[in-house]
């Protein structure tokens, strides 16, 4: 594979539901896309990645600025120098030299597959190994202004067909919030995300929930502290389940071989990418670990990619993997529509359908081209 230009794209969407972080609510997202134009089989292709960091460091180190400078001026001129051949398999030892910056290097390695993909006529799917044609849709519900206004979300998400829902909880926001809930809707699929927010003190709270027969309660420590996750796992019977705390396949060996995470959200973009998150898949697959697909507010690029990742056999959970319409009214490729509490997986070439560019640019910001050969 030869590379010939790359093109960084910033784009500004609003959403159709915000999403609150430490920086208060947002209620636009900046997609970072790359765009690579290669030669792979005697074809000029154009391939496409997502990075999914935020625009401020709320969730990682990582964000929109650092991700562009890095690619830009660090990854894209480690794969231009690389010896021939290499292919988008090869791209994490070739970024290898560079310290962290997982997300700039899944959106990376993401454009690069998707170029090889469109040359060989072949799926993401078909890539990965999977044999589904859809997943089970799940959605992830905010921390509400009152148990009501919670009440009315989460009947609107299953009304809509959404087969499990996550909710968000804090200190001081999750026993009452999560009792309604099960009250109200009775056995319905469900699991709670703590965000980090909590420490080990706080056992006997997270205890209390045992008593709604959820499906996970997912990341309630500090991300660095897998031998406090093992602790508070042996004292609630809600099995524990790691996010943030997921850097790599080589974190999920440690947590799992630690008993701190009986099961494993799988994002691609915080573990470098989706050959990597094949890895953890494998590995937890092995361990008998249960995995499932969590979600950035991505994009169709990356919400189509999502929906075939989810789609190996270890993901046994439902993900948030939602329709386009959770987040967007407009996407900036076929949008992904959720039909019978499933997202059909994208079998055509690529790892989505092709970006559409009048929708590319009614929503850029900031462009960069970068020529290379």
């Amino acid at each position: 594979m030869q590379l010939l230009e790359a093109e960084l794209i910033t784009l500004r969407m609003p959403l159709v539901s915000p999403f609150a972080t430490s920086f208060g609510v947002q209620n636009e997202r900046y997609p970072l896309l790359v765009r690579v134009r290669v030669v792979h089989l005697g074809q000029v292709v154009t391939g496409w990645g997502e990075c999914v960091a935020l625009r401020d460091p709320v969730y990682s180190p990582e964000y929109l600025d650092s991700a562009r400078h890095v690619l830009q001026h660090y990854l894209l001129p480690l794969v231009l120098g690389a010896p021939e051949p290499w292919g988008p398999q090869e791209v994490g030892a070739i970024l290898e030299p560079i310290v962290g910056h997982p997300m700039a290097k899944a959106a990376l390695e993401m454009a690069l597959l998707d170029a090889q993909l469109r040359a060989s006529g072949n799926s993401l799917a078909e890539f990965l190994g999977v044999t589904a044609t859809s997943v089970p849709a799940g959605v992830s519900v905010g921390i509400q202004a009152s148990i009501p206004q919670l009440l009315g979300v989460v009947g609107d998400y299953l009304d809509q067909g959404y087969v499990r829902i996550k909710l968000k909880i804090k200190p001081g926001w999750d026993y009452e919030p999560v009792r309604a809930v099960r009250e109200r809707f009775g056995d319905i699929p469900l699991q709670v995300d703590a965000n980090t927010a909590y420490s080990l003190a706080d056992a006997p709270t997270l205890r209390r929930l045992d008593e709604f027969d959820l499906l996970l309660i997912e990341q309630p420590l500090a991300e660095g502290d897998l031998r406090r996750h093992s602790l508070l796992a042996a004292q609630i019977s809600t099995p524990v389940c790691l996010d943030e705390s997921i850097t790599s396949a080589a974190s999920a060996e440690d947590a799992i071989a630690l008993g701190a995470a009986a099961v494993i959200n799988v994002k691609p973009g915080r573990v470098g990418g989706y050959l990597e998150a094949r890895r953890i898949h494998d590995l937890a697959l092995a361990s008998g670990v249960p995995v499932w697909c969590g979600g950035m507010v991505e994009t169709g690029i990356g919400r189509h990619a999502n929906a075939a990742l989810a789609g190996l056999p270890g993901f046994t959970l439902p993900g948030d993997i939602s329709a386009s319409d959770r987040f967007y009214l407009t996407d900036i490729t076929e949008p992904v529509v959720m039909t019978g509490g499933r997202i059909p997986i994208w079998s055509g070439p690529g790892v989505c359908p092709e970006p559409a560019e009048a929708a590319i640019a009614e929503f850029t910001v900031d462009s960069t081209s970068l020529p290379c050969g």
